[in-house]
């Protein structure tokens, strides 16, 4: 493999790394692959790991989960979907996969083992895209793309709950055309969330009742932002269309953030979200700038970001 390392006007430092045309198929960093396919025209946005190394995807054609051994890069179809699309995923350690429902309006519970729906939650109706999600302690949070509000299903001791509740975003969160809150992790300090808003490219930090306030980026911007991953200070922030992981560090509180590297890959081809397995950040490629087709092809691909 091939890396070239270039710095921008602003000190941002970037790191592209490069493959050879054709071997996407067979690279393999250590055992495990670094690309592999998922179903033709299966259209994948979210993804989500383990427990162990296996990874999830979800269908925004239909909402079906494909679940991937990393080792092999092989993988099936484990749930099918409703006809709507399953967008951000996230597992816990009881063997459940959180959906996020997107155009449906809608969440559900997924068990990982059978594939059987253990819980469904009508969230939103009318114009709604319930983007992503984030499990805390005590609940999962949900993002929707339209409308200001935050949902949340609480989880006490574990236990699914009969409804989710809807939390409205206040503060400096302001919604406006086009795809708002989109992204959302937690904050280092386990007090807050974090929100990323696409069509302006800004970073917020948001409290459990909703309230909002506005991350300082120091001038950088996060335009398509889109799937997101807390690893310490250290926050992954994938810009869909733009090609791009960019890497922040921030404070303890995630009042500030510093953009500290950008990682972009030949094998980026639209990814909309990551997670992580053995050093590695994984990635599907959604495509969305090729029109998709029962046949259309698409990949995963995993990078080591600290190269």
């Amino acid at each position: 493999m091939r890396r070239s390392i270039a710095v921008l006007a602003t000190g941002t430092l970037v790191v592209t790394l490069a493959t050879p045309a054709g071997a996407a198929s067979a690279r393999r960093d250590g055992a495990f692959p670094t690309s592999f396919a998922l179903p033709d025209g299966f259209r994948p946005e979210g993804i989500a790991i383990g427990p162990g190394p296996v990874a999830y995807f979800g269908s925004l054609a239909d909402g079906s989960i494909y679940r991937t051994d990393l080792r092999t890069g092989r993988g099936k179809i484990v749930s099918r979907g409703p006809g709507t699309p399953a967008a951000g995923l996230k597992t816990d350690a009881h063997g459940r996969l959180f959906v996020a429902g997107g155009t449906g309006g809608d969440a559900r519970v997924v068990d990982t083992r059978t594939g059987a729906v253990l819980a469904s939650y009508r969230l939103a109706t009318g114009t709604t895209y319930v983007n992503d999600v984030v499990l805390t302690l005590g609940a999962a949070w949900f993002t929707d793309s339209y409308k200001r509000v935050l949902y949340k299903v609480p989880l006490r001791n574990g236990r699914l709950p009969a409804a989710a509740e809807t939390i409205p975003i206040t503060g400096d969160l302001a919604y406006r055309d086009g795809f708002n809150a989109n992204g959302i992790t937690a904050t280092p300090d386990g007090k807050g969330l974090l929100i990323v808003q696409s069509n302006t490219g800004r970073l917020f930090r948001a409290d459990t009742t909703g309230r909002t306030r506005r991350v300082d980026l120091r001038g950088e911007s996060l335009t398509e932002g889109d799937g997101m991953l807390l690893e310490g200070r250290t926050l992954y922030a994938v810009q869909n269309r733009r090609n791009v992981v960019t890497v922040l560090r921030l404070d303890r509180a995630a009042t500030t953030a510093r953009v500290v590297r950008r990682v972009t890959d030949r094998r980026f081809d639209v990814p909309t979200t990551l997670a992580a397995f053995g050093g590695r950040l994984y990635l599907p490629n959604a495509r969305f700038d090729t029109p998709p087709t029962p046949t259309t092809p698409y990949t995963a691909v995993a990078v080591r970001p600290r190269r």
